[in-house]
């Protein structure tokens, strides 16, 4: 319990201890990614468009997990550098598709194997099983908080 018997149990909550392990995967990425001259929303761009091209800025900031705001200026970034072309004007709507370079997939190709790295380490004390456990385990937790329900749907 907490000191005052009100409040989150921070040694044994779930919630908690996602947010730690969220914290330092964050960390070990920024950490493998600055020597490439990334960030992990960077890099995340990246691998967003690698896997479905064409997104939006709109799509990418959801993706990424950062605001629209934010993922403008990563893209008009990503532009001058010559990762990703947008069309100067929207072919539907405002949404400007962007796309990977060949540039833009080299740099991801590098900042992906490291990325990989990290992911090996944090998963080596697990099993095969435990990993495909850990999976369906935070897909339903997912689930079940974008639901918005009781967890019973």
């Amino acid at each position: 319990m907490s000191q005052n018997g009100v409040g989150v149990d921070l040694e044994t909550s779930l919630g908690y201890l996602l947010k730690e392990a969220s914290s330092a995967l964050r960390a070990a990425m920024e950490e493998v990614l600055k020597p490439l001259g990334m960030t992990v929303t960077h890099y995340s761009c990246l691998e967003l468009l690698a896997q479905r091209p064409g997104l939006s800025n709109s799509e990418l900031a959801r993706g990424a997990f950062v605001t629209r705001q934010s993922m403008n200026v990563l893209l008009q970034a990503l532009e001058r550098d010559g990762s990703v072309t947008r069309p100067a004007e929207a072919p539907v709507g405002k949404a400007l598709p962007a796309r990977l370079t060949p540039h833009g997939r080299r740099c991801l190709d590098e900042a992906s194997a490291a990325v990989r790295s990290v992911e090996v380490r944090m998963l080596a004390g697990l099993t095969e099983a435990e990993r495909a456990g850990a999976l369906v385990i935070l897909r339903s937790m997912v689930r079940s908080l974008r639901e918005g329900g009781d967890g019973t749907a």
